[in-house]
């Protein structure tokens, strides 16, 4: 939601500190004379946080891998725990992350977010660095929990840094905006993923530490560019009543679940992958360091998968979407039971392609299902055309906060399918059985939500008529 807090143009913003009083990015002439070269500036500080934020969240996925080669023999389960809290801390904070910028404004939030994320990498350079010797245990088990959970602080930058960015753009720019905010982000998990096999070799043997190491002083670089860069904006306001009208729609439920199968695969599948690698197929172990190409490419896919939604339609782009990832989880339960390494790595990268265009072609729809409803309900009651569409707008702004919180959750469910699948039988069929069932129960939502245009119609109308 754009806040307006005065009409005149003449005079640039207003400052208290970095805080900016006037801010009207719909007005033409504030945007190209004032507005436009601010906002950039924030957005490419903000995508530098937010990528330092995967980067950190995402870290535990590749140190785990390791973790046996230099003494640390935990179980399986240990294992999953170690990439499940992470993820599960990050998908919590996610939701007060979201109200930290209006209260706190963007600039000093984005300074603390970024700056918090230097505590696991401290954490984790002390937990990597007391090995088991004969003499030693090492470090316990539950500081390398604790550790899994401060990593967590990294998942939550994501939806404050999209809320931030959401106030600088009108509302044409915003679309891409937030799409760039979002791919720089998502990459952050490709970066890591690569850097991190390359940097612990270096020296003799592996140097898990390097690991934290690394980070460090991009982090403070990351803090410092935060505070004497950025700007707050007063007109960043939280808007409760659409969060409230949001959480009372059914809508809002239906596309939390729909992206759980679309943005969970991704992050679940991004923390798995390469422990998946090398459990799995141990004679492979050292395609771990390609596990990388999996996070990139779903990351690069996002944008291709808005672009099919505005083309042939969003619903029909996710429904299919969700067959196609329903098949390549068999394809890996097959690879896995024929114990061939090359099926398995393709089908998992066939997996990330699809989670990404599932979560453009999801993202993509959210607005359009608002817009829809928001029509209806005017043709129906009548009102005020424009003033409804307005505040559908805001209303799907806070579904996408919703959403974005609960998708994230969704890691956190492929990861316990793997973990009790693996506990429980030794093998990876159960828990990609589950991920595959989930995947028709969304195909079949989305056509009884999105596509249904004539069984059981008058009984449960879909929203088809509006070709979201």
């Amino acid at each position: 939601m754009t806040a307006v807090a005065e009409k005149t143009t003449e005079e640039p913003p207003a400052r208290k500190g970095r805080w900016i009083d006037h801010w009207e990015p719909e007005d033409p002439t504030f945007w190209e004379r004032t507005g436009k070269r601010i906002a950039w500036k924030n957005l490419a500080f903000s995508v530098f946080a937010e990528h330092l934020g995967f980067n950190v969240w995402i870290l535990n996925s590749m140190i785990v891998a390791f973790l046996g080669d230099i003494g640390f023999n935990f179980s399986i389960g240990q294992t999953f725990w170690l990439l499940i809290v992470p993820n599960l801390v990050g998908s919590t904070l996610r939701i007060p992350y979201t109200f930290a910028i209006p209260r706190f404004g963007g600039r000093a939030w984005t300074t603390v977010s970024a700056s918090l994320l230097a505590v696991p990498c401290v954490m984790l350079i002390l937990a990597v660095s007391n090995a088991p010797t004969a003499t030693s245990a090492g470090t316990p088990y539950w500081f390398f929990l604790l550790t899994a959970a401060a990593l967590g602080f990294g998942g939550g930058n994501f939806s404050s840094s999209m809320t931030n960015i959401s106030f600088f753009f009108p509302e044409g720019k915003k679309g891409l905006a937030l799409g760039l905010n979002a791919a720089g982000g998502n990459i952050g998990v490709a970066v890591t993923q690569l850097l991190v096999p390359i940097v612990i070799s270096l020296g003799t043997g592996i140097n898990l530490a390097y690991a934290g190491i690394m980070w460090l002083p991009v982090i403070v670089i990351s803090g410092l560019c935060s505070w004497f860069f950025m700007d707050s904006l007063t007109s960043a306001k939280p808007d409760g009543e659409s969060y409230g009208v949001a959480l009372r729609n059914n809508q809002t439920w239906v596309m939390a679940f729909l992206y759980i199968g679309t943005f969970g695969s991704f992050i679940g599948f991004s923390f798995a992958f390469p422990t998946l690698i090398k459990e799995t197929f141990i004679d492979f172990e050292s395609f771990v360091g390609l596990a990388f190409l999996g996070a990139l490419i779903g990351s690069i896919s996002r944008p291709f998968g808005g672009w099919l939604a505005d083309k042939i339609g969003g619903a029909k782009i996710t429904m299919w979407n969700f067959v196609a990832q329903a098949v390549f989880t068999m394809s890996v339960l097959i690879a896995v039971d024929i114990d061939s390494f090359a099926l398995f790595f393709v089908s998992f990268i066939a997996l990330f392609v699809l989670a990404g265009i599932g979560n453009g072609s999801t993202y993509r729809m959210i607005p359009m299902i608002f817009a829809a409803q928001t029509r209806a309900k005017v043709f129906k009651d009548g009102g005020d055309l424009d003033v409804a569409l307005k505040a559908a707008k805001r209303q799907a702004g806070a579904v996408l906060g919703i959403v974005g919180a609960c998708g994230a959750f969704g890691g956190v469910l492929i990861n316990l399918s793997f973990k009790f699948s693996l506990e429980g039988t030794g093998t990876l069929t159960a828990g990609l059985g589950v991920i595959a069932a989930y995947f028709v129960a969304c195909t079949a939502v989305t056509w009884w939500c999105y596509l249904r245009k004539s069984f059981a119609i008058r009984r449960a109308p879909s929203l088809a008529y509006a070709d979201v």
